[in-house]
């Protein structure tokens, strides 16, 4: 039985995706006077797994509506996975010119109060 995924949400997915495809895909510019090929303007060099995941999870939402099957990674009506998502936000903070630091562990609060303990040399 297909799923039920909510129309807005793949047209959302789908309309934030195209648009970060269409930053990389900028066209080249060549210099007149110099014959310098220069990139276009506010071109985002993506790696190639980026370009392959845009373009992968581009088909999948036009061909299922859904880039995923596997219901515990997401919510039933959802677009994308909750890791997708995750992924395309942090494409989308590279495209801006932003650092996304990911998934990462945070440290305690007071980590650089605490005292140190001493060690003693029994010499």
């Amino acid at each position: 039985m297909a799923r039920e995924v909510d129309p807005k949400q793949t047209r959302k997915a789908l309309r934030i995706i195209r648009k970060l495809a269409a930053q990389s895909a900028a066209p080249e510019t060549v210099d007149p006077e110099t014959g310098e090929v220069k990139p276009g303007e506010g071109t985002v060099d993506y790696s190639q797994w980026e370009s392959e995941f845009l373009t992968e999870v581009d088909k999948r939402l036009e061909k299922y509506g859904s880039a995923f099957n596997d219901l515990s990674k997401g919510r039933k009506d959802e677009a994308l996975s909750s890791l997708q998502t995750v992924k395309l936000k942090e494409i989308a903070a590279k495209a801006r010119g932003k650092k996304r630091k990911g998934m990462t562990t945070k440290k305690p609060l007071g980590w650089k109060n605490r005292p140190v303990p001493r060690v003693r040399d029994e010499d």
